[in-house]
């Protein structure tokens, strides 16, 4: 009800208040986003740097500023508790304990960061003790988390009342994350990474420090998998590779059992692992009652007999039972075998960004934090070096004239100091020194043991600053100390990994199936079935391939198998590695998805150009051709990337792109046609082979105006087809491009020259488009900047020589021009000449 009452400003208890009108909708929405960020950053996701949640972080530095490492006494755990409440956590008590328990359970924590005395609770899901009956210190493991804390490793943020600092995040001198996992239940996502082996992980680490191209092969060469402090078995290896992989993935786990004979010919299944996080005292009420409910047969008793020795639950079976059956049906209905589903999510980007990482950029991530760590250390060592020096220089002038220096302290009267800086000319922090020291001290400072220290001091410096001058010597000093933490703390594998048959792997589950690949002007990527395109008779319209937005237009198209590799050159130089099961599939008309939403491109960037492999050899080669006419020549393995980021292939001029990127056997011949018709044909050893950042050399020499529109391989017993703007084209037998030789012999052309002519360029024709080395078998398929797609039969093309002005191979409406032809297996079906045309 409301009530007309007038108030004056004495009545109101504020008078400056301001009551602001909000929609409650806008208000609820605002609320609860921010607390949802509050959650996923300040409470259950961990950092991927030292893997640990807040809560988990402030348990590990208070009890190592109060001193609890684990070189001293046990300390009740109500202390650790109270400290980390006052001083870093206001929230419940129990929370804190909870969380300060499970770092101390050695059924939780594959390597206990918190050493516990006292009852810390049980896999039989028993409650620990209350914390004023337990002790608890850091274990020594975690002395490496907190190592070098105190040299400026790390960056602080006030507490909750701003009376103190508490650090962002720990140094963490091992891979925290992956050795001891972590699982937390955010506002709309959720983590759940498995504790792996030290040893493993760390082996995994030197592996990218010694070659940062390694792949996920090679990494795995070292990760085998999951390695739970419960043990237990892994069943096959197709789920741990889709986690390492894409950061998703689910892996089955068994308990360890045998058979055991006794009696008079009776069996018993022992259990001596169970599956990580599963509660024996439950998993045992649950086989019971299953045998209760008859849905379990035959088993005669079940019996806890697990001791101090370690665990032991018996299943005894009847008599007349089949022990494999039994096993087999008490792993698909109880916990004996559960699944583990991993999600690989943590928070990068200084704690900004929740992010689902792969194996790879866990430990790149990783890695590149502990650089960080290992260069603010260095510069805080070298700082201290230094003013140490600084300090030793006046203590030794004070030593070569010890004398005057007492002297001048006696007969000082309140300046001694500033007399001191005036006749040796010392600074503030030199001359407070020697005010500083005793008399006595003055007398009996001994110069070789200064000289001495100050030797020491420069050798120091020297080598702290050629540390930070050198990243792969910090590296190296990383390296050494991954192994020194490897060899003092690594140990045995707990978990199994058993191989199985008709074992499903990530790729297994995706068909291999050929695909056309089309990239827009604009930046949108798809892929089709290649079947999509039923061949045409020369001459025809083609099909709508792409509904794309005005002016944009189809630029690329390459056909590759879903399990092929795709490498994507950019106009910047560099070259991404993706499967072509990663690129979206989408229909005949759709548009596309954006590539940046595919490859980390930088604003500005595109794609230029598209190799397709299955697999890198040593003796295989790329050759890179520009617009401009330069080519360049590498290793084929030398761009065999995991790097999220892409590596560089080609340094380009400003105004100059890829063309094409040929994949080369080391002494192939090389046909580099351009836009107003002319052709060179050179063997590609004139060009030899250079790093990943050269520039190239020329290929062609250019006419004003003219640019490479195409650059092939001369294969044996093919012709050179090329196709204009307009829709025309011919095919060319390819020995027409080579010269004669001094004996006679037809021999390529050299690297660097003009050329023959290829073409006979006319306004009805327009200029050339682009050309494809193709085989009597082969289809072609032609896109224009329409979006429209004709694949015909190779051998419907004429040949002819070289500088004819061909026949109509595609009809194009009026405004458009042909963009891009690429070379198809010939379909094994009639050509569908009246096929209608689909806009």
């Amino acid at each position: 009800m409301a009530h007309n009452r007038s108030y004056k400003p004495e009545d109101i208890a504020f008078p400056d208040q301001v009551i602001t009108e909000s929609h409650l909708v806008e208000e609820m929405e605002k609320s609860y986003i921010e607390y949802a960020m509050s959650v996923i950053v300040g409470r259950a996701l961990p950092d991927v740097r030292d893997g640990l949640k807040p809560v988990h972080r402030r348990i590990l530095y208070t009890m190592y500023e109060s001193g609890l490492t684990s070189d001293k006494p046990f300390k009740k755990s109500a202390t650790c508790v109270g400290d980390v409440l006052g001083k870093y956590h206001p929230h419940g008590d129990a929370s804190v304990y909870d969380a300060m328990v499970r770092l101390a359970q050695d059924f939780s924590m594959r390597y206990l960061l918190v050493d516990g005395h006292g009852n810390f609770g049980s896999v039989d899901g028993d409650p620990p003790a209350a914390y004023r009956y337990t002790e608890a210190r850091l274990s020594k493991i975690s002395n490496e988390m907190l190592r070098d804390i105190d040299k400026d490793t790390v960056d602080w943020d006030p507490n909750f009342d701003e009376t103190r600092k508490e650090p962002r995040v720990l140094p963490s001198r091992f891979p925290n994350l992956l050795v001891n996992g972590s699982s937390g239940i955010a506002v709309g996502m959720a983590t759940n990474i498995p504790p792996h082996n030290l040893t493993e992980v760390i082996n995994a680490c030197i592996c990218v420090l010694d070659d940062p191209e390694c792949t996920l092969v090679n990494l795995m060469d070292h990760i085998t998998g999951p390695d739970f402090p419960t043990g237990g078995i892994i069943m096959g290896r197709s789920g741990i590779r889709a986690a390492y992989a894409t950061g998703r993935g689910k892996v089955i786990v068994r308990a360890k059992t045998e058979f055991e004979e006794f009696g008079k010919d009776r069996t018993r299944i022992i259990v001596t692992e169970l599956p990580y996080q599963v509660n024996k005292r439950q998993l045992i009420k649950t086989i019971a009652d299953q045998v209760k409910d008859k849905r379990l047969d035959g088993i005669s008793d079940l019996r806890d007999e697990t001791d101090r020795n370690g665990m032991r639950m018996v299943i005894e079976l009847k008599k007349d039972a089949n022990p494999q059956v039994v096993l087999n049906n008490l792993f698909k209905q109880t916990a004996l075998q559960s699944n583990f589903s991993i999600i690989m999510l943590a928070l990068v980007d200084n704690q900004k960004q929740p992010k689902i990482l792969s194996l790879r950029q866990i430990l790149d991530e990783y890695l590149k934090y502990q650089e960080e760590v290992l260069t603010r250390r260095t510069q805080y060592d070298l700082r201290k070096a230094q003013e140490r020096a600084h300090l030793l220089e006046g203590l030794l002038i004070a030593q070569d004239n010890i004398d005057e220096v007492i002297h001048i302290i006696r007969s000082s009267y309140d300046n001694a100091k500033q007399n001191l800086m005036e006749r040796f000319n010392l600074d503030d922090v030199q001359a407070q020194a020697i005010c500083d020291m005793r008399l006595i001290a003055l007398q009996g400072l001994n110069r070789e043991k200064l000289e001495a220290e100050y030797k020491e001091l420069e050798q120091k410096i020297a080598y702290y600053q050629e540390l930070l001058a050198d990243e792969s010597k910090l590296r190296g000093v990383l390296r050494q100390e991954l192994v020194e933490i490897r060899d003092k703390f690594g140990d045995e594998r707990k978990t199994v990994i058993q191989d199985i048959e008709d074992e499903i792997d990530i790729e297994d589950l995706i068909e291999e199936e050929t695909c056309a690949f089309t990239l827009s002007n604009h930046g949108y990527i798809k892929r089709m079935p290649v079947d999509t395109y039923r061949t045409q008779s020369r001459g025809g319209r083609g099909v709508n391939a792409q509904n794309l937005k005005e002016e944009d237009y189809v630029k690329s198209l390459n056909i590759a198998s879903t399990h092929d590799y795709i490498l994507f050159f950019t106009d910047s130089g560099k070259v991404h590695l993706r499967k072509g099961y990663q690129i979206p599939e989408a229909g005949r008309t759709a548009r596309g998805t954006a590539i940046v939403n595919v490859l980390p491109l930088e604003a500005g960037e595109t794609v230029t150009a598209m190799v397709v492999t299955r697999e890198f050899h040593d003796n295989e080669y790329l050759l890179m051709a520009t617009r401009k006419g330069v080519v360049k020549r590498l290793p084929f393995v030398a761009l065999k990337t995991n790097r999220k980021g892409g590596i560089r292939a080609l340094t380009l001029e400003e105004d100059d792109h890829l063309i094409n990127v040929l994949r080369t056997n080391g002494d192939d011949n090389i046909i580099l046609a351009t836009a107003q018709g002319m052709a060179i044909c050179f063997n590609e050893t004139d060009v030899r082979c250079m790093g990943r950042d050269a520039a190239g050399v020329r290929g062609v020499s250019l006419n004003d105006g003219d640019y490479v529109v195409g650059a092939q391989k001369a294969e044996s017993g093919k012709t050179l087809l090329t196709v204009t703007e307009n829709g025309y084209g011919k095919r060319t037998e390819l020995p027409e491009y080579l010269r004669t030789g001094p004996d006679g012999e037809k021999i390529p052309q050299s690297r660097g020259g003009k050329g023959l002519k290829n073409y006979n360029i006319t306004a009805k024709t327009g200029a050339v488009a682009g050309c494809c080395v193709v085989g009597e078998q082969d289809d072609v398929m032609l896109i224009e900047n329409g979006g429209v797609i004709i694949r015909v039969p190779a051998s419907s093309i004429n040949v002819y020589k070289r500088d004819v002005q061909g026949v109509i191979v595609m009809r194009i409406d009026e405004g458009n021009k042909v963009v891009s032809i690429e070379r198809v297996e010939q379909e094994e079906e009639e050509p569908a000449d009246t096929q209608e045309t689909q806009e």
